[in-house]
C-alpha cells in the first residue's frame, strides 16, 4: 500500500490533506484516484486512509482507522563519527529503517570529512530529507532527529543525557552489548546511546575521555572489525534483538 505524508496541519477530525509534494506523487505518479486506500502518516500516528478528492496538488482523504505503531520503545541515539564520502547518507536511511530516534553526526580525531557553519547545516538538511523518505518506506510514523555535525566534547550534554553510552571499540575486551544493558533492563522507554568511530577507529584517548567524562560503557561487538558503516547498524540491530524488539 502506498504511503503518504499528511500536510502540516496533520489531521482534522478525521480527515487530512496530503502535502503538496506526496499529492503530485500520488496522482501524477501514481495515478491514484478517488476511493482508493492509502497509508497516512500523520505524527504522532499512522493510519489507513480513503482519498476522497485527488486533483493535483489537492488531495484529501478520509481516516478509516488508525494503524499500529511501528515505533521502538528503546530510545535509540546514534552517534556517528563523521565518516568520509556519501557513507553518511546510507548511515541516516538504514538508521532510519532500523528504529533509530535520533542520529548525531560527530567530527573525532580520525574524522577525514570536516564540515561547519553553512555546510554542516546543509548536510544535515540533506540527511533529514533522506530520514523522512526512510520513514515512508519502513512504514515508521516519526523520522529520527537528525542534528547538524558537531566536534565529539561539544556533544557530551548528548552523550551525557543517556541512561546508557554504548561505545564499541576494537581494544575492548570482555564486556558485550548484553552487559552494558543489563543496567536498563528494566526501562522500556531506555535512551540507549551508541558511538562509532570514524574510518581509522576512536582513539585511545577519546576512549578515555567518553568513559571518564560521558560515563560511556566500553564495548566489543564481536572477534571481527567492522566497518564505520557497519559497526553502528549491527549495534543497533543487536540492541534491539536483545531488548526484544524484533520478535
Amino acid at each position: 500500500m502506498h504511503r503518504f505524508y499528511a500536510d502540516e496541519g496533520g489531521l482534522c477530525g478525521d480527515a487530512a490533506r496530503l502535502t503538496a509534494e506526496d499529492a503530485r506523487h500520488a496522482t501524477r505518479v501514481l495515478r491514484l484516484g478517488e476511493g482508493e486506500e492509502i497509508e497516512l502518516i500523520a505524527p504522532p500516528g499512522r493510519y489507513l486512509a480513503r482519498i476522497e478528492r485527488a486533483e493535483g496538488e489537492d488531495v484529501t482523504a478520509r481516516v478509516l482507522r488508525e494503524l499500529p505503531s511501528t515505533e521502538a520503545h528503546t530510545r535509540l541515539t546514534l552517534f556517528q563519527g563523521l565518516p568520509k564520502a556519501d557513507k553518511m547518507d546510507w548511515i541516516v536511511q538504514k538508521a532510519t529503517e532500523l528504529g533509530a530516534a535520533a542520529v548525531c553526526p560527530v567530527a573525532m580525531e580520525r574524522s577525514v570529512v570536516r564540515l561547519t557553519g553553512a555546510d554542516a547545516a546543509k548536510r544535515a538538511e540533506r540527511w533529514r530529507r533522506i530520514a523522512r523518505e526512510a520513514v515512508k518506506q519502513c512504514a515508521r510514523i516519526e523520522p529520527p532527529r537528525v542534528e547538524p555535525c558537531v566536534p565529539l566534547r561539544d556533544a557530551l550534554g548528548a552523550l551525557r543525557a543517556q541512561d546508557v553510552l554504548i561505545v564499541p571499540w576494537e581494544e575492548a575486551r570482555g564486556a558485550g552489548l548484553r552487559a552494558c544493558l543489563a543496567d536498563v533492563a528494566q526501562l522500556p522507554d531506555a535512551r540507549v546511546g551508541v558511538l562509532i568511530g570514524p574510518e581509522g577507529g576512536i582513539s585511545a584517548q577519546e576512549a578515555e575521555w567518553l568513559r571518564a567524562e560521558a560515563g560511556a560503557r566500553l564495548a566489543t561487538l564481536g572477534p571481527r572489525i567492522l566497518r564505520t558503516e557497519t559497526a553502528g547498524l549491527c549495534a543497533l540491530s543487536a540492541i534491539l534483538a536483545l531488548r526484544g524488539e524484533l520478535e
